[in-house]
């Protein structure tokens, strides 16, 4: 999963990825209102934790800005205003979620979960396709066929996190470079088809029938089978 953190009190934002990354989920802090909302609109995010409170353009109207564009993305606000009112202002303006501070971080954890659920419709502590499962807490990856398991390294959990929310997609080389190495990264192509080979390799390993097709000219989709 990634995830767009849009919180202005460094401090709390490092804190908050921290956490995140130990849970296999990616968190891509920025500072800004107008940076909030820039790169909310890419539609590389599973979820949006936005705070009200930002210099340049309020949560507020960041979420009316993502709801105006057609955006569905879950998006949580996460601030200290807590009053009632603001609440009711939030959810109103299309906020899944409304998480006042103080918090604690595992709350924080089951509310992303409970928010990006109710897009997907799909369990969020393992994704499932074929004859494969990843688990999300221990990052590895098992195949039900076999009984074999494996340990996944970052990037290759990132990576068959996006084929596994998106089974018999094919999905561009522009797009799973973004939702990998994230929107403003300089990571290339080449950087992709290492990961893509990796993956491929773990696949062969636990004895997976599912396999990572290239359509040439268009980019890669999961498939099982040949």
């Amino acid at each position: 999963m990634r995830v767009l953190l849009v919180e202005d009190e460094k401090t709390l934002s490092a804190a908050v990825c921290k956490f995140l990354k130990r849970e296999n989920i990616v968190a891509d802090p920025v500072y800004t209102g107008p940076d909030g909302l820039d790169n909310a609109l890419s539609g590389i995010y599973d979820a949006v934790i936005l705070d009200v409170m930002l210099p340049g353009m309020d949560g507020f109207s960041i979420l009316r800005e993502i709801r105006a564009s057609g955006s569905a993305v879950p998006v949580m606000m996460l601030t200290a205003r807590g009053g009632l009112e603001d609440r009711v202002h939030g959810l109103e303006a299309g906020a899944d979620y409304y998480l006042p501070k103080p918090f604690q971080m595992a709350e924080l954890l089951a509310c992303l979960h409970v928010i990006t659920r109710r897009k997907t419709d799909a369990p969020q502590m393992e994704l499932a396709f074929g004859d494969i499962s990843l688990d999300q807490q221990t990052g590895s990856l098992r195949c039900s066929s076999t009984g074999k398991e494996i340990k996944l390294g970052a990037k290759e959990y990132q990576l068959l996190e996006v084929f596994l929310r998106n089974p018999r997609q094919i999905m561009g080389k522009d797009l799973l470079t973004d939702r990998v190495w994230g929107y403003d990264s300089e990571a290339e192509y080449n950087n992709l088809e290492v990961y893509i080979s990796f993956v491929r390799k773990k696949l062969t390993f636990v004895g997976s029938g599912v396999k990572i097709k290239t359509t040439r000219g268009l980019g890669y989709s999961l498939e099982e089978g040949s």
